[in-house]
């Protein structure tokens, strides 16, 4: 709360004003309002459930992601749930077999493969996902119920999703789109907003990293209405916002953070924040610090790139989201430039490229844009230069 505070140049009479702003109720005086803050900016005690969402949103960020909850512990899900190893279920999927075990085995292999997309080799969970999108569709050509052929279409649906985000990630637009196509149409077979919505994003995000913004706004706006109610409503409510962003338009920028911010707000609180299909409310610090450094807003955007690399980085030192920590660095890396601080700004985009995990359009998207800063206050500087041939020998294999 106080590095927040502090980013913002407010005194603590000042964040109290901005809470009470946020209130639809009527609150206690500002002085008992003030000896609250100070206790909570102490650590002496915790905000309850009334005050959390009223302090998130004068920081402009959600509860989940400004006091978050402990992440679950996972075990071996396979085995525990259905009682079946990897083996006999691959068996069991070569006769056919589609019971009740079986099903649930593909929907916690499916669910494994999401929950690796952020630090997996993205060239061995292609691999994997595609032998298993083919595995999981030949299923459909065998005797099943309506409704298991409904979840067989779900499921696939799943994984084709998370095969054609590997496939962009390692440059292959080709590919990513025609994978991102059949997830569409296994999405509105089996009658499933989210599948088609995730579809609409992961367009979305493809014309973003190309440079069509206007391109980009209109892909997430063909998302299904129902999904202004799912946790994909809030991925592409950010996706509008960095879109507007770059188009130089603030208001609409932060209109588009609020309603991803209104939507998350309503959503209970996601059990699994490895899959990379769960919005994690912590993620929206990595679209504010977007936004922020899109807008020139520099102290915020530090502020966030530094909660963004804290929050995905365990106690030990592992990174557990190396590609958001990339983005941060280089949001870092621009701030210490119209700092005028080009040593930190070239430790900072050398650290961005350090990450074996990395999605190359959107690094080379992000770093191009950190590149042009450079370019624009030391040109001729050898930090830039080396900075520039880093940025050039970004290849597929990553």
């Amino acid at each position: 709360m106080r590095s927040e505070r502090d980013a913002r140049g407010w005194s603590q009479a000042d964040a109290v004003r901005v809470m009470r702003s946020k209130s639809s109720h009527n609150l206690p005086t500002d002085s008992t309002l003030l000896r609250n803050w100070r206790r909570w900016e102490s650590g002496e005690s915790r905000p309850d459930d009334f005050y959390a969402p009223l302090i998130a949103a004068a920081f402009d960020t959600v509860t989940a992601a400004f006091f978050p909850k402990a992440r679950p512990n996972r075990d071996d899900e396979l085995l525990s749930a259905t009682g079946m190893d990897t083996l006999e279920f691959i068996g069991r999927l070569r006769m056919s077999d589609v019971s009740a075990a079986t099903l649930d085995a593909i929907r916690i292999t499916a669910e494994r493969l999401c929950c690796e997309y952020p630090h997996a080799d993205p060239h061995d969970l292609h691999t994997e996902g595609t032998a298993w999108l083919r595995r999981i569709t030949s299923l459909l050509d065998g005797r099943l119920t309506l409704s298991q052929h409904r979840e067989i279409l779900v499921l696939a649906g799943w994984v084709a999703l998370l095969v054609g985000c590997v496939d962009y990630d390692l440059g292959r637009r080709t590919s990513a789109e025609a994978t991102r196509r059949a997830a569409v149409s296994l999405g509105r077979e089996a009658d499933q907003p989210e599948i088609t919505g995730w579809a609409a994003e992961m367009a979305s995000w493809f014309a973003l990293t190309q440079g069509n913004y206007l391109g980009a706004i209109e892909a997430a706006d063909l998302a299904p209405a129902a999904c202004a109610n799912l946790g994909v409503g809030v991925q592409l409510a950010a996706q509008r916002a960095k879109a507007w962003a770059r188009l130089g338009d603030g208001a609409r920028a932060e209109e588009a953070l609020r309603a991803g911010r209104a939507i998350l707000e309503r959503l209970d609180h996601p059990v699994d924040l490895g899959n990379h299909f769960v919005v994690d409310p912590q993620k929206f610090d990595f679209y504010a610090m977007d936004c922020s450094r899109v807008a020139g807003e520099d102290r915020m955007a530090e502020s966030f790139a530094n909660e963004v690399i804290r929050t995905s980085t365990d106690a030990d030192g592992t990174v557990r989201n190396p590609m958001r920590v990339a983005e941060a660095h280089l949001t870092l890396a621009v701030v210490a430039v119209r700092d005028k601080d080009l040593e930190r700004a070239a430790h900072e985009g050398a650290l961005a490229f350090e990450g074996r995990r990395r999605s190359l359009p959107s690094l080379t998207w992000i770093a191009g844009e950190t590149a042009r800063e450079l370019v624009e206050f030391y040109p001729g500087d050898p930090r830039t230069l080396a900075y520039l041939e880093q940025l050039r020998s970004l290849s597929t294999d990553s």
